[in-house]
């Protein structure tokens, strides 16, 4: 029997009130068609492909049809609906009407013959919560001398694990991102040469087994996050000496997407992090000869922005990371004339401000990660002159370091490092 849904209508909150007589939700559409009926609900998935919805043809007065956003990716993948023969708002089914907008939802109303279809509500519900804090953190590969593939997890008050024996091939000069929420990924590297293979972390701090990998073989280069649920790697250093300035995207499954022409110097021994809600930075470096200040931003869509000429102290080889709850920091590295301990806050516009006389030992090759919600920690590195370190340095949410802390786990470089786990 057809006829109204009684208080089964969007209320000002845009969500759909509980259904009194009985509207029957659907299971989660992902085809590219689906021919919908009268007083159902439907939950449309366009993560992978647009989708064409076929109204009834033949509808009754009041009979009513509910299309949400599942996954909030209709501005990717756009829902067409196709009335059928019948109006849409008093037009014509010659007429294409599109829904395009993130988190959008329709509830349409059959209204009769004169005016068809007309829309009780086709609002878009906005998203507001941000994604829970990353409170662990992994750090993993390196060198001692010799290539490793030990891990060490850190725990949501910086307490940093004995040695884990790593999976993977043992390597160093390897970037590390937060991806998905609460994953990690770490990639490229140099064993005897550079590779290009990538080991996903799960959000229980496991290390998966190589994956063959995709773009560009280098090692020291820089890894953030983007986008909220996704990675860019950019930058590196080839087999010789050559420097790149090539990023590889990698989407919120861990998918690592072809080498894209890079924008800014070509350096290799940066660091990267997020700032601000979802947008990311890479700084400083080496080109060939000579260490560099610049920065370059990184959209939340994942495109890199153009040289912003830098403030600090020039250097390479340094760490990077997000802290508080919007803002990241640059830290350590190695200078023209020698290790450095200087630190470089980021605000949350991605605006780096200038040298703040650093605490703890100097040092370069350096790893830093975000842990505990709003702090990080940057742990190992090489001291001029002495050798391979595990010396760590806590940062609290107002970006100050603090004094050396001995290590646990062996002392290393060129280790990659990210945060993983939404839980403490």
């Amino acid at each position: 029997m057809s006829g109204a849904v009684k208080s089964n209508v969007f209320g000002s909150s845009g969500t759909v009130a509980a259904a009194a007589g009985g509207l029957k939700w659907e299971s989660v559409v992902t085809a590219s068609t689906v021919t919908v009926e009268s007083n159902r609900g439907y939950f449309i998935n366009t993560t992978d492909n647009a989708c064409t919805v076929t109204l009834p043809a033949s509808p009754d007065v009041g009979d009513q049809v509910i299309l949400l956003d599942y996954l909030r990716t209709w501005d990717t993948n756009a829902v067409t609906i196709d009335s059928n023969g019948n109006d849409f708002q008093n037009q014509s089914d010659a007429y294409i009407v599109d829904y395009d907008t993130e988190g959008q939802g329709i509830n349409i109303v059959f209204s009769g013959s004169t005016n068809g279809w007309i829309p009780n509500s086709d609002i878009a519900n906005a998203f507001d919560h941000g994604a829970p804090p990353t409170q662990r953190a992994v750090y993993a590969f390196g060198t001692t001398g010799s290539n490793v593939s030990l891990k060490n997890l850190v725990n949501s008050s910086g307490v940093m694990a004995a040695n884990v024996t790593g999976v993977g091939t043992a390597r160093n000069g390897v970037a590390a991102a937060t991806y998905g929420g609460d994953k990690a990924i770490f990639g490229f590297g140099y064993t005897d040469t550079v590779v290009s293979m990538t080991n996903l972390v799960n959000n229980v701090g496991t290390v998966a087994s190589d994956v063959t990998g995709v773009g560009t073989a280098r090692r020291r280069l820089g890894a953030a996050n983007f986008g909220s649920d996704k990675v860019i790697f950019a930058y590196g250093r080839t087999a010789g000496s050559g420097s790149l300035n090539v990023s590889n995207l990698v989407n919120n499954v861990a998918t690592v997407a072809s080498d894209v022409t890079g924008v800014g110097t070509a350096r290799n021994g940066v660091a990267a992090c997020g700032y601000g809600v979802d947008l990311a930075i890479f700084g400083y470096g080496n080109h060939p000869g000579a260490n560099l200040s610049i920065t370059n931003k990184v959209s939340n869509s994942g495109v890199v922005a153009s040289d912003t000429s830098g403030v600090g102290t020039i250097r390479q080889t340094l760490g990077a990371a997000r802290y508080g709850t919007d803002t990241g920091l640059f830290g350590y590295g190695d200078g023209t004339n020698g290790n450095v301990a200087v630190t470089n806050l980021i605000n949350n516009q991605g605006g780096v401000a200038a040298d703040v006389t650093g605490v703890g030992t100097e040092r370069g090759s350096i790893t830093a990660s975000n842990y505990g919600g709003d702090k990080a920690l940057f742990v190992f590195g090489a001291i001029e002159d002495v050798g391979v370190t595990n010396l760590k340095n806590l940062i609290n949410n107002q970006g100050v370091a603090s004094a050396d802390v001995t290590g646990v786990g062996t002392a290393r470089q060129n280790v990659g490092a990210a945060g993983y786990s939404s839980s403490a």
